[in-house]
């Protein structure tokens, strides 16, 4: 599974953004996807994940009501409402064939994509 994120760029603080992960290659619609981020000189954190059908995404706490994951067909995308600068971070998106946790396991990264909020 190949993965191209994109969508990235500098926002203020309040904006949003919507960022867009495509996948390709094998059976990309059986896997979980998710987002990853990693704020410079932090570790690589879990945004959100999902699967397909209602109720098939979760979020981390720090992200809960202000992002919103989705997917149709092959592209995965993170609605960021209410940027804060504590969101700036290179954001990932990621593939697994099994459910995909603040831990992973991912079996597939894209390239990071920078959102930058400034104040």
């Amino acid at each position: 599974v190949q993965l191209q994120a994109s969508g990235g760029g500098l926002v203020q603080a309040g904006d949003s953004v919507r960022l867009s992960c495509s996948a390709s290659g094998r059976t990309p619609y059986t896997y979980y996807m998710a987002w990853f981020r990693q704020a410079p000189g932090k570790e690589r954190e879990f945004v959100a994940r999902i699967f397909w059908g209602v109720g098939s995404d979760f979020y981390a706490d720090s992200v809960k009501g202000r992002f919103t994951i989705s997917r149709e067909n092959t592209k995965t995308y993170l609605q960021m409402n209410s940027l804060k600068t504590g969101d700036t971070a290179v954001y990932y998106c990621a593939a697994a064939a099994r459910v995909i946790g603040p831990s992973g396991p991912v079996d597939y990264w894209g390239q990071g994509t920078q959102v930058t909020v400034s104040s």
